[in-house]
């Protein structure tokens, strides 16, 4: 294998492990106790946003070859976190919080998606 081949799959694998990983840290934070969630400064629509626009961005250019199925993976869990939430007391999901990360992750799969794929990653 090239080495230019070589350092391609082991940016896929490494951005493949990221992505699952930061799903399930998503999952955690948004299903877990609230002491779990981070606090940061921003208004907490925006902070949902900006997650899902990383894990987007990690799906996207894990599998560019895949997008459609990846959108679906990354709006999906969106929505079932949001459904999620209900299961845990002091927890609440809301549409418009689902509405929310389902964009911030469907522009983070299309953007790095596409970049990916123009740099011929995948």
């Amino acid at each position: 294998m090239r080495p230019s081949r070589l350092c391609s799959v082991m940016i896929v694998i490494l951005a493949r492990a990221a992505a699952w990983l930061s799903l399930f840290v998503i999952f955690v934070v948004t299903v877990g106790p609230i002491g779990l969630r981070p606090v940061s400064p921003m208004p907490a629509h925006m902070e949902r946003f900006a997650a899902f626009l990383i894990v987007g961005s990690l799906f996207g250019a894990a599998y560019p070859k895949r997008l459609l199925v990846t959108m679906a993976i990354v709006v999906v869990s969106a929505a079932l976190f949001e459904l999620a939430q209900h299961l845990v007391p002091d927890r609440h999901g809301i549409f418009a919080d689902f509405v929310v990360k389902a964009a911030g992750g469907g522009l983070g799969v299309l953007t790095a998606g596409t970049i990916a794929r123009t740099l011929g990653f995948g």
